[in-house]
């Protein structure tokens, strides 16, 4: 019986790839179609499509205009009106680092510290001589409380500050804020020279405060007269400018500040036990705090010039007393 032979299958043969189909590269198309026009919107809205590698005159100049736009903005308080015209400037690639630099300040304003810091730190990525990126970015860190940042912050501006002719911090303000960083870290010594060095440089203006924050300072370290001394310099440039006030606010906090460094000067007057000193520096920021028709202060005030009367009183009483008892003794020996 013969065997019957096994079924061969059909040999078929694929087809050679060719390529991708038309469906695909259409796919494509409509991928890079939609990208491009993104990009394009995304210029436009910003008016100023361009080329990476080179900013035109044009685009220059819008960035400008968006630049001065933006800081006029800030200035007049409107916030958000700047950050989108300071944006503007930024994603243009022109005057980066001033525009990082002008919407950090406005990002700090609204409490936006975050964007602010990243902004201060591109400013200095861009420029790392610009003292006011470094200025900036230490007085939000010590809003931050972060002390130790904001101590190499300061002594970095301090540094680009000293190389430059012209610079938008004057070396006055920038011990100035060192001191007060030292102060808050209870480093006294270091308060006191800062200070020091700020009252010696002759560029900027005298701030009473450097002089108040000093004798805290001189307190702190028990330098009592060294501190009276710096109240009584506070005083004398508060009085100075009270002259030239106009402003009723900014006068009645002016006065406030005699009243209480007049007090804080009694205080230091009795640690060296000059009563009669404290007595008078007492009576005359009462005077002021009843110029200034403040009830609380007042009220305040007198209790203290009415108890330090008193013991100033009882004292005298207390020397007649000796003093007559020691003139009868040779009397009654007699």
């Amino acid at each position: 019986m013969r065997k019957s032979s096994p079924k061969t299958k059909p040999i078929t043969t694929k087809p050679a790839a060719t390529g991708w189909s038309a469906p695909i590269y259409v796919y494509w198309f409509i991928i890079l179609f939609f990208i491009a026009a993104t990009f394009y919107i995304l210029g436009r809205s910003h008016g100023m499509i361009h080329n990476p590698a080179t900013l035109n005159e044009e685009i220059l100049m819008q960035a400008n205009d968006y630049f001065n736009s933006g800081k006029e903005k800030l200035a007049s308080g409107d916030i958000e009106g700047a950050i989108a015209d300071l944006t503007a400037v930024v994603d243009s690639g022109a005057v980066s680092n001033t525009a990082y630099l002008a919407r950090g300040e406005a990002y700090m304003l609204i409490g936006d510290y975050k964007k602010a810091m990243a902004d201060f730190n591109s400013a200095i990525e861009h420029d790392a001589t610009n003292v006011l990126a470094f200025y900036d970015k230490a007085l939000l860190e010590m809003r931050l409380e972060d002390y130790d940042a904001a101590m190499v912050d300061i002594n970095n501006a301090l540094v680009v500050a000293a190389m430059s002719e012209n610079s938008p911090v004057a070396l006055r303000d920038l011990y100035a804020k060192r001191g007060q960083l030292n102060l808050w870290l209870k480093n006294w010594d270091g308060a006191i020279a800062d200070y020091t060095n700020s009252l010696s440089h002759p560029d900027g203006t005298v701030s009473a405060d450097v002089y108040a924050e000093r004798a805290e300072a001189y307190t702190a370290r028990g330098d009592y007269a060294d501190a009276i001394n710096d109240y009584a310099s506070a005083m004398q440039v508060i009085k100075e400018q009270l002259n030239g006030v106009t402003d009723m606010e900014l006068g009645e906090k002016l006065s406030h500040d005699v009243m209480l460094y007049t007090e804080k000067s009694a205080a230091l007057y009795l640690k060296l036990d000059n009563k009669s000193a404290a007595l008078t520096n007492l009576q005359g920021a009462l005077q002021i705090a009843t110029a200034l028709n403040d009830t609380d202060s007042v009220e305040h005030l007198e209790k203290l010039v009415s108890d330090l009367q008193k013991s100033i009183d009882s004292e005298r009483g207390k020397t007649v007393t000796m003093d007559q008892v020691s003139m009868a003794t040779p009397d009654a020996a007699n």
